[in-house]
């Protein structure tokens, strides 16, 4: 059976946070612990696909906050463009909204590269700091980069076909099956199903993120020149058979964030957090917790 549109409902509260444009909503979930704020991938994806089976692991230990980026998920409709510096700023709406001086934050995808960059951006706010797979740090071959600059431009290519495409589950199972994982998933059918009702409820295509970060000659958006300014404990934690971040690449951010941890996910995909969840919230929670700092620089 497939689970609502608003299938995070289940994870915990939703809290509405009323903006210009919209309202952002964020699941929490915690009621003891340092305060910990999930940031969930591009395109197709929402709180509960990224992080249906972290926040009742997190929660056990931290407040936890789950955040659906701007028109995606509940935090939809927003009337504008959600570019790089809005979406820090929605990190800057949330920790506000909860009197929040600074959290640590785990992000996948999109939402690790909007972590890299908050913790450089907005230092004092941050504590820990965990990437899953993050973008924000890849670099494409002439042609294949103006491809990429091409399809960001054009909406037909970035939102109508993809919508149409995918209003199919059976393309949302190979998309899965083929992109989003490196092998077997053990609730495969439930993510599917999940994956295709917010299809189908809401359209398929690339963030506004995605969009606006890339340029015709480079990426807007690189923050590997900027990476050594974190000072944070990080750690990086990537699939090995991930088809949209090469492990080449996050191993190589890794190495410029001083004191970086970095851990290879064995045949993980892009979605390992999914795919692998014991493996990847034992890491995360092992990170958090501050006995663990004497274990930064490993790995």
């Amino acid at each position: 059976m497939s689970r609502s549109p608003d299938a995070a409902a289940d994870l915990g509260r939703s809290v509405l946070i009323p903006q210009p444009e919209g309202a952002l909503r964020v699941i929490t979930r915690g009621e003891k612990g340092t305060p910990v704020l999930l940031l969930s991938g591009a395109g197709d994806d929402n709180v509960s696909l990224s992080w249906r089976r972290a926040i009742p692991v997190l929660a056990e230990e931290h407040r936890v906050f789950a955040l659906d980026w701007p028109k995606q998920g509940a935090s939809t409709p927003w009337d504008g463009v959600a570019d790089h510096e809005r979406m820090l700023a929605c990190i800057d709406a949330v920790l506000d909204h909860f009197s929040l001086e600074a959290a640590s934050i785990v992000g996948l995808s999109q939402g690790g590269a909007l972590a890299l960059a908050y913790a450089i951006e907005r230092p004092e706010r941050v504590e820990r700091l965990v990437a899953l797979a993050p973008a924000g740090i890849l670099s494409f071959p002439p042609v294949i980069h103006q491809m990429l600059w091409l399809t960001a431009k054009s909406r037909l290519l970035n939102r109508t076909l993809p919508s149409w495409i995918f209003r199919s589950r059976a393309a949302c199972a190979w998309v899965a099956r083929n992109s989003l994982f490196g092998g077997p998933v053990d609730d495969f059918d439930e993510i599917v199903d999940e994956y295709h009702a917010d299809v189908v409820a809401h359209g398929s295509g690339s963030s506004d993120w995605q969009n606006a970060s890339i340029g015709f000659l480079r990426m807007r958006v690189d923050l590997r020149p900027r990476l050594s300014e974190i000072r944070h404990p990080t750690l990086i934690i990537q699939g090995s058979a991930d088809k949209a971040v090469p492990p080449a690449q996050s191993r190589a951010a890794a190495a410029l964030i001083p004191g970086a941890r970095f851990e290879l996910i064995e045949g993980g995909g892009h979605w390992s957090n999914r795919q692998c969840p014991q493996r990847v919230n034992d890491l995360i929670a092992d990170f958090l917790r501050p006995a663990d700092s004497s274990r930064e620089g490993e790995g």
